[in-house]
């Protein structure tokens, strides 16, 4: 198959972050097994979803040589109105493939997979190794799951190109995301008789004042790496979601409340849990509530002199530094030593809306520009 017709095939699956990942996941490691080549997977604890490893050629040296090209197979839902075709058949528009999942990312995926089909397995000096993961969309759930329990992290070359797409501009860092829900627990009674019960509703109100105060703090300040998100250069937080109650005649006795913040590279996710908890503590009193954290996507940063970095920015011959204000699967990849550069064809701004699609003219440049990655780290003496 050539890459748009792989793209068809991926599209095809369903592969909502709701759902089991394991048909499409079945499906790669079939299109890509032969001799030579080692297929492993990385389960979730449940057993429904899977990472999936896949190495070409030899074994990672000492130096981790090579190159990883990572991608993550689920995509976000297609439920939203305004869908000219089936989210789920990719359709051929114009210039463009239309498709839930083809710019986010499963072009990128076809692209690698089929780089690495196509490889002569005898010419490779250094591993090439296919890192495709579940759950990104909901918190890059398994590329953490991947780093917690990989048992050896240095089998993994160092070098790693995550295909978000990016349009082809190469980025070297981006924020992060802690993901939040606070929990308030009342007592229900008759609205009429409300001295019989305690509204769980009032106390999550002044919550609410409490974050948005410290939102604007964090908006005056002035952290390491802001130069390189000039649109937001602080920690935003978002009070996102609120929900309590079930009629207006009864005291209600549950609340919560979501939210979440984005880190810059180089910060930690403590000090800033730590000023909310002061935050809350100081407005509510002895008024009690929980605080969970439902999960954590780190933010990410590459040294300028890296060598993915340099080859990647050579060869579209790109000068300055690019960043994102959004998480992926590379804040967990580089906790297992990988320098990540996030770099792939389509564009972030089609992504999760209707009609979601990816330049022809991009799934062509890619495939082009990943074959000479691969040259340089995988077919090249060092």
């Amino acid at each position: 198959m050539n890459d748009q017709q792989l793209l068809r095939q991926l599209v095809g699956f369903d592969s909502v972050s709701r759902n089991s990942n394991l048909p499409i996941a079945d499906f790669l490691c079939e299109y890509l097994d032969r001799p030579g080549v080692g297929i492993q997977r990385n389960p979730s604890p449940d057993g429904t979803k899977t990472n999936v490893v896949i190495a070409f050629g030899p074994d990672t040296d000492e130096h981790r040589n090579g190159l990883v090209l990572s991608g993550h197979m689920d995509v976000v839902p297609a439920d939203e109105e305004g869908w000219l075709s089936d989210p789920f058949a990719l359709a051929e528009t114009g210039d463009a493939l239309a498709g839930r999942g083809s710019s986010d990312m499963k072009g990128f995926l076809a692209i690698a997979a089929n780089a690495a089909a196509r490889l002569d397995l005898t010419k490779l000096l250094y591993p090439l190794v296919l890192v495709f993961t579940y759950d990104e969309e909901v918190g890059t759930i398994g590329a953490k799951h991947l780093a917690d329990t990989w048992p050896d992290a240095e089998t993994l070359p160092r070098s790693a190109i995550i295909g978000e797409p990016t349009s082809l501009r190469v980025i070297r860092m981006h924020k992060g995301h802690v993901n939040l829900r606070f929990t308030v627990e009342g007592v229900p009674a008759h609205s009429g008789y409300p001295h019989l019960g305690v509204n769980a509703i009032e106390p999550v109100g002044r919550m609410i004042v409490a974050l948005a105060d410290l939102r604007r703090e964090l908006e005056q300040e002035t952290p390491e790496h802001r130069e390189f998100f000039p649109e937001v250069p602080y920690v935003p937080l978002n009070v996102a979601q609120v929900g309590g109650g079930v009629a207006v005649n009864v005291v209600p006795d549950h609340c919560e409340l979501h939210a979440g913040f984005r880190l810059l590279p180089g910060m930690e996710a403590t000090p800033i849990l730590d000023r909310i908890r002061t935050a809350l503590d100081n407005a509510l009193g002895d008024s009690h509530y929980d605080m969970q954290v439902l999960c954590e996507s780190p933010p990410m940063l590459l040294d300028d002199q890296a060598h993915i970095y340099r080859t990647a920015c050579q060869q579209v011959e790109q000068a300055d530094t690019h960043s994102a204000s959004y998480a992926t699967d590379a804040g967990w990849l580089q906790t297992m030593g990988l320098e990540c550069v996030i770099w792939g064809p389509g564009s972030i701004e089609v992504a999760h809306k209707p009609n979601e699609s990816i330049p022809i003219s991009e799934m062509r440049r890619g495939s082009e520009l990943v074959e000479r990655v691969i040259e340089r780290h995988c077919l090249t003496p060092k």
